[in-house]
């Protein structure tokens, strides 16, 4: 009886759709038997999985820029794997893979959506941030829709988090003056000392929109949004005639129920923000850049090596925890890349 035979499939379900901030009720652990791989598939083990802002909004009935996922069906993720069995051309027993298996120890692919994982540009856990969706992310959203210049100045939001700290170190390679933002005065610490950003400011300080104009006496030309609310309001008076801004997220509004349109009052507000100051705001989801893939890993990857650019994976170890661990995601409790250890590596199997 082979390894696979003997084991269960652990998997994590979205048990009801939550109103507000999520719950680990919201979520239920189910377990059953692993699949074989037909003709044309491949059976992939779970070595880490991804936990993002935007499996959020992926819990929500409704129309968004991808499905819903549904009642009683895995939750969505990106993972590294590693091959078990293969019935696919070109895949091979031992093989690492990246891919979307979601919240599960196996998963059959047929080869959509996934790349190889080589363990000589990186560690695999890397290949879920700053090889990954994340940091392609940033590097989209930073060079080719606002493209800055040596010596503007970028602030970045969520800057301690997996985007915006691929976005401090991107825009620094720049030689761009970078302010980032961030909600602990440690976070703020890391993103100085350890990531290289010029000025690192706390978004819980109440004096945080002084603290920022301060900051920013020439003004901000690049604004790199993922979070809205406050920080957002404290940045756009600060924005300089043609200034840019890409908008990858929203976290700070994904618990809102109700329309997520601005209201009668803001949305007047912005525009003129946006017509007297020429603002380029762009809104983009990744999934649309993946003809980028092939440039990023090639440029991401040589500056891996120089020592260019620093990842850090901020992992939590156990399937089981992977529910509390994005919850407290979602409330800015990682540094760097929320990361689901399901197995170590070694122990995967072969």
């Amino acid at each position: 009886m082979s390894a696979t035979e003997e084991a269960m499939n652990r998997r994590i379900v979205l048990a009801r759709r939550p109103e507000g901030e999520p719950g680990v009720e919201d979520f239920r652990l189910e377990a059953g038997p692993v699949p074989e791989p037909g003709p044309g598939e491949m059976l992939c083990r779970t070595l880490y999985l991804s936990v993002d802002p935007y499996m959020r909004g992926r819990m929500n009935a409704g129309p968004s820029y991808a499905p819903s996922v549904g009642l009683g069906d895995v939750m969505v993720g990106g993972s590294v794997s590693r091959v078990l069995a293969s019935r696919l051309e070109g895949y091979v027993p031992g093989d690492l893979v990246a891919g979307f298996n979601g919240w599960q120890d196996y998963a059959l692919s047929d080869g959509t959506r996934i790349r190889r994982v080589d363990p000589e540009l990186a560690p695999p856990p890397a290949f879920l941030g700053a090889l990954g969706m994340t940091g392609l992310t940033a590097y989209v959203g930073l060079f080719d829709i606002a493209d800055p210049q040596p010596g503007e100045t970028v602030a970045v939001a969520a800057a301690a988090g997996a985007v915006g700290s691929m976005v401090v170190q991107l825009a620094t390679l720049r030689g761009c003056r970078v302010v980032a933002i961030a909600g602990s005065p440690a976070k703020c610490g890391y993103l100085r000392e350890v990531l290289g950003a010029d000025v690192a400011l706390d978004y819980h300080d109440p004096n945080f929109p002084e603290t920022l104009e301060a900051a920013c006496p020439q003004g901000i030309d690049v604004y790199f949004e993922n979070v809205g609310g406050a920080v957002f309001e404290a940045v756009l008076p600060l924005l300089n005639i043609g200034a840019r801004v890409p908008v990858c997220g929203q976290i700070a509004h994904y618990n809102d129920s109700g329309n997520p349109l601005p209201g009668p009052d803001s949305l007047p507000r912005l525009m003129m923000w946006v017509l007297g100051r020429r603002l380029r705001m762009q809104g983009f989801i990744v999934g649309d850049h993946l003809d980028r893939l092939p440039d990023f890993v090639r440029e991401m990857g040589g500056w891996l090596r120089e020592g260019r650019i620093r990842h850090y994976e901020d992992i939590v170890d156990g399937l089981e925890n992977a529910p509390a661990a994005f919850i407290d995601m979602l409330r800015g409790g990682n540094l760097g890349k929320r990361l689901i250890r399901v197995v170590p590596e070694d122990a995967a199997g072969a």
